[in-house]
């Protein structure tokens, strides 16, 4: 998988080395374990997926880029395998998912790893998690058509949002926080995530 990633343009020797820690068949359904590091999503059960690797490195990628991630907000933990790679490069990692039972799903896959900077809660994504606020990077895993206004807002001062915008074809839109503006980015990375959505359940 590592050298697969360096092949589709993956540069970042971090990323990789975290790729490369994580194992990702423990974070996907036994039975599709012999698919867990192809490069294509699985699904996880709940109409959710597990983003293919190319994607998860490239998005990390995107933030990392001259940077480190610091005090990191996850939307969207799912099986909690994104949360794990970024806990590996990230200070603090909080990833929230509003599907209880995927969650619950996620903490028993994590939990053989012992990762002492991942908080995980069960919370609606679009509202960010005010009480850890603000985030150094704010890495979205569900698409929509616009940015949660309150996203931008918990990012700290010189933070990067990364979400996927758009409704049949997305797009990744990096913002970065430039005092009171937001910069924004756009990648020309075609993506496909399921949509992001209120509430929990």
């Amino acid at each position: 998988m590592i050298e697969r990633l360096r092949a589709q343009g993956i540069h970042n020797e971090k990323v990789l080395a975290a790729m490369a820690a994580v194992p990702r068949h423990q974070f996907v359904e036994k039975g599709l374990a012999f698919s867990a590091y192809d490069d294509s999503a699985l699904p996880i059960g709940f109409q959710q997926t597990i983003s293919q690797p190319l994607i998860v490195a490239r998005m990390i990628e995107i933030l990392c880029d001259g940077r480190e991630l610091g005090r990191t907000l996850e939307v969207g933990a799912g099986c909690g395998y994104q949360a794990a790679v970024l806990s590996l490069l990230a200070s603090e990692v909080f990833a929230v998912e509003r599907l209880k039972p995927l969650l619950d799903r996620a903490r028993e896959n994590l939990r053989p790893l012992r990762l002492p900077n991942l908080r995980l809660k069960c919370a609606d994504g679009t509202l960010g998690l005010s009480e850890a606020a603000p985030f150094d990077t704010i890495i979205v895993s569900a698409g929509g058509l616009e940015v949660p206004p309150t996203l931008k807002n918990q990012l700290a001062p010189e933070g990067r949002l990364l979400i996927p915008v758009g409704d049949a074809d997305q797009r990744l839109l990096l913002i970065e926080r430039q005092g009171g503006v937001f910069k924004e980015v756009w990648n020309d990375l075609p993506v496909r995530f399921v949509p992001l959505l209120t509430g929990t359940e």
